[in-house]
């Protein structure tokens, strides 16, 4: 097994993914954009803003109690005007609900105390929370004087504690860190390897080598840039993750040969070969800290893996290795002791891991269980290394295999037992992926095999009508009234396909669902042609042939609204439903292609909807959007984030419509903020409706919808819009000050790790920021081999299902829409006219006025091009 990797690798997503690029999440939030990055604010986080929000706690909390600050004694030592850690966090928990645990207070206090505005009595640079250990507020006396106002204090304690809030588990990691390992706490150890769930150098390791590294890491900081680290030819003494910062890797004859940056590591090759350093290290800014893995720690980790690790050969070939996992995450038979040490599987070849499954599963377990996840990998990755009719072919040859040793009650006994497993594993796929298996004959006529051979045994067929029966109970809230029908009259008999009926009535789109397909000519006419969603490029050139009865060479090519052509090939399949923001289809000869132009509908509107928007509530404006974004996301099958990941090309009878349709409308959603402000000549009017912006992202995330949230926000922060000065003054303070705690969410630093928290404290429904999902996915498949050594690398088939699995949390508890449109919606006719003339009732909202929003959100018409909307902004405000 490789545990570390041997050279570095960089991940660009948006060249990837080249069928649909992710705008927003990659490095910066809009393509070729320049923008106010809240990861510089937060990184050069300005010591005024923490001294004044450091003050005001100080200020309130020395009101509500006054007698925290005194003279104190302890082991015959006084100490004088000074307060115990224990004190400042019960008074801080006591003070405000919005601090729910005493680590958040501990994090609180640690930021203040690295600012020097908190000081321990012996200097000590880490907070604690005991009753010994005492500091002094540097400003306690300025404190109690500015106790004046209490009503603008209690509006300045809400700001200054969002603000310290924010970058509190920063620093209280930072202060784990700090400490020697054999000081750190159980507690202590699961937040670094929560970290290290996170870091991009770390991800291709298994969680029990994180566990592993989180004992012994070492933190390392360095002030000045231009410091060297170690230089070329020194012995390796120490491997390094790069935690905070960047350096410079410079090598004799060559110079500066490349810059790592925060998540990238160094140092690991000089240990693994024990060699000399083959580079020289050198800081490239100021304030970098590091994780180190000294030698030592790095050499014993080797051993201890390999030592935990269990090859089986079978031929005189390794066929399935397993590692120990004594902390859990592994697997373990039925019947062992619940203190046995598991399991896990970390690679093997596809026959042996489903061979495996099968003997260690248990038949309570289920796709939804967190503690055995087993099941779930596999059936989640399973189209990745073993495509759908090798897997059915195979639980076929499971399933018709007797045992041939033992006595014939053994073999019975077995042959039951394996046989409930089967069908129980089969149940959990066909309960997974639903309506997709219809679209294969093969498999629908496998599962008809299955239900007769389910049906012939009475053991089997009343588990598997159990099955059902409680599936059908998790499942009546989302089930429609004519599921319930149907799933009533077969209540008594066995129905292994009552999964594939769930969800019949969502607007999903399917790989050989037929749709129109635009495809223009060189003049500017369009052709339309009625094909499949998985149709290729060859299928579309064939339609167009035979409706034009043209005889010449032609060829399919993808034009943007900024002129670029891309030539599609012959095999290419979902060209359509890929399609990028205002890219068109067109079909040409290879002659015309350098002719082509974009249509003018890709150009954008030339004017706004301001007017339009000036009818719509904020809220309702958020309700309609927010329900139009769960319609949408509702529809994305968790598999199509692995095809999408892996490549479409690589699964021919599948499709990622569903997940290319919501991307888009991510991009979309970004540059209508953009297109809608830029095309507001009027400044009152711009300012109202940065505001209302400002405003529905406030409501989108209190509705838990941090996908929609994201996009508007990054459309705030693109240039064109952030550049726009005199609007932005004429904003109240409070919704600037509502926008500033927004912007520390995008902060991207330690792998986006302030969205990650804040998503961590929320509950189901949760749309997630699905670009970015799709981005630590990314960095999973090109970090990692699938194949190791000719066996399957299943450690990174587990990796993909866990962040596979975040879809299936957020949307684990059932949305409910708050619109009265949910029921009618299929009775509406938008008309344009009408939506100009609604009104707005502050009381009510009329019927109209909503139907007029929810097909203005399905319509939007949006400028992409940066240097237009550029140049728009400049010309609003020079």
């Amino acid at each position: 097994m490789h545990l570390f990797r041997g050279q570095m690798y960089q991940v660009h997503p948006e060249r990837t993914l080249e069928s649909s690029s992710i705008q927003g999440v990659s490095w910066t939030p809009l393509l070729d954009t320049v923008y106010m990055a809240p990861s510089e604010s937060m990184k050069q986080a300005s010591v005024q803003k923490v001294v004044k929000a450091g003050r005001t706690l100080c200020s309130v909390l020395l009101s509500a109690f006054p007698n925290l600050i005194r003279d104190r004694k302890h082991h015959f030592r006084n100490y004088r005007q000074c307060c115990s850690g224990k004190e400042l966090v019960d008074a801080l928990l006591s003070l405000t609900h919005m601090i729910q645990s005493r680590s958040q207070a501990i994090g609180i206090w640690q930021v203040l105390v690295d600012e020097a505005l908190l000081i321990h009595v012996k200097k000590d640079l880490n907070f604690h929370d005991k009753e010994n250990q005492f500091y002094r507020m540097v400003d306690a006396q300025i404190a109690k004087v500015e106790t004046a106002n209490e009503k603008e204090q209690e509006e300045e304690l809400v700001e200054s504690l969002s603000w310290l809030m924010q970058l509190g588990p920063d620093a209280l990691l930072t202060m784990i860190l700090r400490k020697q390992p054999c000081q750190r706490t159980k507690e202590e150890l699961e937040l670094i390897f929560e970290e290290l769930l996170h870091i991009k150098a770390v991800s291709h390791l298994s969680n029990l080598v994180k566990w592993e590294l989180a004992s012994v890491l070492v933190f390392e900081s360095h002030a000045k840039a231009g410091t060297v680290l170690f230089h070329q030819g020194e012995k390796g003494t120490s491997w390094y993750i790069i935690w905070k910062g960047s350096v410079n890797v410079v090598t004799h004859g060559k110079g500066l040969v490349t810059t790592l940056h925060e998540g990238d590591d160094f140092g690991q090759l000089a240990l693994v070969n024990d060699a000399p350093r083959a580079a020289t290290i050198i800081l490239r800014e100021d304030n970098c800290h590091f994780l180190r893995v000294d030698k030592q720690d790095f050499n014993r980790i080797l051993k201890d893996v390999e030592a935990n690790t269990v090859r089986l050969e079978e031929h005189g070939k390794v066929v399935l290795v397993l590692e120990k996992s004594p902390s859990g995450g592994g697997i373990i038979e039925e019947e062992a002791p619940a203190k046995s040490s598991m399991y896990t599987v970390m690679a093997g070849t596809p026959e042996k891991i489903l061979e495996h499954l099968l003997e260690t599963m248990r038949l309570i377990s289920s796709t939804n269980d967190h503690t055995d996840t087993f099941v779930s990998d596999f059936l989640l990755t399973h189209s990745v290394f073993m495509p759908t009719p090798m897997f059915c072919q195979a639980l076929l040859h499971h399933f018709q295999n007797e045992p041939t040793e033992g006595s014939d009650q053994e073999r019975a006994s077995y042959s039951l037992r394996k046989r409930q497993k089967i069908m129980h594993l089969v149940s959990q796929w066909v309960e997974l992926y639903g309506q997709l298996l219809r679209e294969d004959p093969t498999t629908m006529k496998f599962l008809e095999k299955m239900v007769e051979y389910f049906s012939s045994e009475s053991q089997l067929a009343g588990l598997l009508k159990e099955h059902f029966q409680d599936h059908r109970k998790i499942r009546t809230p989302e089930l429609s009234a004519n599921t319930l029908k149907r799933n009533k009259q077969v209540q008594n008999e066995v129905n292994l396909f009552a999964s594939l009926d769930d969800g019949c009535n969502k607007p999903i789109t399917r790989p050989q669902d037929k749709i129109l397909y635009d495809i223009y000519r060189p003049d500017l006419s369009c052709i339309i042609s009625l094909l499949p969603v998985n149709a290729s490029v060859q299928d579309v050139i064939a339609s167009v042939e035979n409706q034009s009865e043209a005889t010449r060479d032609l060829t399919l090519v993808k034009v943007s609204c900024s002129g670029d052509r891309t030539e599609l090939k012959l095999d290419d399949r979902e060209v359509y439903t890929s399609l990028g923001l205002n890219e068109r289809l067109f079909i040409c000869t290879t002659v015309e292609m350098d002719s082509l132009i974009p249509h003018p509908d890709q150009f954008g509107p030339r004017t706004g909807t301001a007017d339009m928007l000036e009818l719509y509530n904020s809220r309702d404006l958020a309700n309609q959007l927010n329900e139009y974004d769960w319609e949408l996301f509702n529809c994305i099958h968790e598999v199509e984030l692995l095809h999408y990941v892996f490549g479409p090309q690589n699964f021919r009878n599948a499709t990622t419509a569903n997940l290319d349709r919501f991307i888009r409308h991510f991009n979309e959603l970004q540059f209508w903020v953009v297109t809608e402000l830029c095309l507001c000549s009027d400044l009152n009017r711009r300012a109202q409706l940065l505001r209302k912006f400002i405003k529905v992202a406030a409501i989108l995330r209190e509705h838990k919808n941090l996908n929609s949230f994201f996009a508007l926000m990054f459309g705030l922060s693109n240039s064109a819009v952030s550049r726009l000065a005199k609007t932005w003054e004429r904003l109240p303070n409070k919704t600037k000050k509502l926008y500033s705690t927004f912007e520390a969410l995008l902060d991207p630093s330690r792998n986006h790790r302030a969205y990650r928290l804040t998503v961590a404290k929320m509950s189901p429904p949760i749309i997630p920021l699905l670009p970015l999902l799709l981005k630590d996915m990314t960095f999973i498949q090109v970090g990692n081999k699938t194949y190791v050594d000719n066996l399957i690398n299943f450690d990174k088939m587990r990796m993909i299902a866990t962040s596979v699995r975040q879809v299936q949390h957020c949307r684990r508890q059932l949305y409910v829409p708050v619109s009265p449109l949910r029921s009618r919606m299929d009775r509406i006719v938008p008309d344009s006219m009408a939506m100009r003339i609604s009104t707005y009732s502050t009381m009510s909202l009329s019927f109209e006025n909503l139907s007029g929003i929810h097909a203005y959100l399905r319509g939007l018409r949006v400028i992409s091009v940066q240097r237009t909307l550029s140049q728009l902004s400049r010309e609003l405000e020079p």
